[in-house]
C-alpha cells in the first residue's frame, strides 16, 4: 500500500506534476530515458525532471512538429521517449507527425498533453484544448489515456514506461486536485474501474473532472437515484466489457468529460453503444461545440455545466421528464 503522505504529495502536485515526478524517479533507475519539451517545460510540469535529469532532457524550442520527429528517431534507436507540452500545441500542431511517426510507423513515443481541457483559463481559446481526444483516437494504433487524479497519473507514468505502444497521455486539472484513490490499486491500460457502485444511472468519466462526477453521484443518491461512477482512464482501446455490463443493468448512461461533446469519450461510448441490441439512453455532458468565454477555471466549469451541482441537476431533471 502506498503511504498516505506520498498520496498527499501527489495531490498537491496535480496530475501533470505527479506524472513527471514519477518519471524523474523512473529515469534514475534506467539510462534509456529521454524527455522532450517544446519551450514550456516548467509550465508543463517538467521542471523537476529538467533539474534532476539534465542529461535525459531535451528542449527543442517552439517546434512541436520537430519534437515529435526527434522523439520518433530516439524511439527508433531504443529510447523510452516522452514528448510533452501543452495539449493544444502537441496534438494540433503536430497531428501529421503523430499520424505518420506514431500511428503509421508504430513507434512507441509517449505524447504527453499537459493542461488539457480549459484549465488555461484567462489565456483563452487559443490555449484551451477540447478537441484532442477526437484527433488522437482517430489515429490508428494510438493508445489514448487520461488519469482521473494525481495518483492515477503516477500509475499511467509507470505503465507508459513499460508499454511498447505509441500513446497519447492527456493530463487535466490543476494542483491540489481531489484524490479519487486513497490507496493503491491494480491499474491496467484498457481496463476501466468502477469507483462507485450504483444501480440506476452510471456516469462514465475520464480525466480529473471525475471528482465532480463523484460528488454529483452522491447528490443523486441522496435524491433517490442510485448512481455508479466508472473511471474510463483508457479511452482507446475502450473497455467494451464494462459497457456491456452496464447496458444490461442501468437505466441511464452519462458520459462526463472536460472535452467537446463531439468526438470525445461520449462519442467513443456511443459508437460502441450503437452495436448493442439493447441499451439505455445516453446523456452527453462535456464542453459545448463552441468557443466560450475565458475566466477562472472553476467559473468556467460552472458556466459549461461541469460543476458537481450542475451535473447533478442535469441528470435529476432528465429523470423528472423522461425516466
Amino acid at each position: 500500500m502506498v503511504d498516505r503522505k506520498v498520496l498527499r504529495t501527489y495531490s498537491m502536485l496535480g496530475a501533470q506534476g505527479a506524472f513527471f515526478a514519477r518519471l524523474t524517479e523512473l529515469a534514475a533507475e534506467k539510462d534509456d530515458f529521454a524527455v522532450l519539451a517544446a519551450d514550456l517545460a516548467q509550465s508543463s510540469g517538467i521542471g523537476k525532471f529538467m533539474r534532476d535529469c539534465p542529461n535525459q532532457f531535451y528542449n527543442v524550442g517552439i517546434a512541436e512538429q520537430n519534437m515529435v520527429n526527434i522523439a520518433a528517431g530516439l524511439a527508433k534507436t531504443g529510447f523510452r521517449v516522452f514528448a510533452a507540452t501543452f495539449a493544444n500545441f502537441i496534438t494540433m500542431r503536430s497531428c501529421e507527425q503523430v499520424r505518420v511517426n506514431m500511428g503509421y510507423m508504430k513507434l512507441p513515443v509517449k505524447l504527453v498533453g499537459s493542461r488539457a481541457g480549459i484549465i488555461n483559463g484567462h489565456l483563452g481559446n487559443s490555449h484551451f484544448c477540447f478537441e484532442d481526444i477526437a484527433l488522437m483516437r482517430a489515429i490508428p494504433n494510438l493508445v489514448v489515456v487520461s488519469p482521473v487524479d494525481a495518483f492515477e497519473a503516477v500509475k499511467v507514468a509507470e505503465a507508459a514506461t513499460e508499454s511498447d505502444k505509441p500513446m497519447y497521455i492527456r493530463l487535466t486539472g490543476k494542483v491540489n486536485t481531489p484524490m479519487i484513490y486513497k490507496e493503491d490499486y491494480d491499474f491496467q491500460l484498457g481496463k476501466a474501474v468502477t469507483i462507485k457502485e450504483g444501480t440506476e444511472t452510471v456516469i462514465f468519466t475520464t480525466g480529473t473532472i471525475a471528482a465532480n462526477g463523484l460528488k454529483a453521484a452522491k447528490l443523486l443518491d441522496e435524491a433517490g437515484i442510485s448512481t455508479a461512477v466508472v473511471n474510463i482512464h483508457t479511452i482507446k482501446p475502450l473497455d467494451c466489457e464494462i459497457l456491456e455490463y452496464y447496458a444490461k443493468t442501468a437505466k441511464l448512461w452519462v458520459s462526463l468529460e472536460e472535452h467537446n461533446v463531439v468526438g470525445g469519450l461520449g462519442s467513443a461510448i456511443a459508437e460502441f453503444k450503437a452495436t448493442l441490441k439493447q441499451s439505455p439512453p445516453q446523456l452527453f455532458l462535456g464542453l459545448p461545440d463552441a468557443y466560450g468565454k475565458a475566466g477562472e477555471y472553476e467559473w468556467m466549469l460552472e458556466e459549461n455545466g461541469l460543476s458537481a451541482q450542475k451535473i447533478f441537476e442535469r441528470i435529476r431533471d432528465l429523470y423528472a421528464v423522461q425516466l
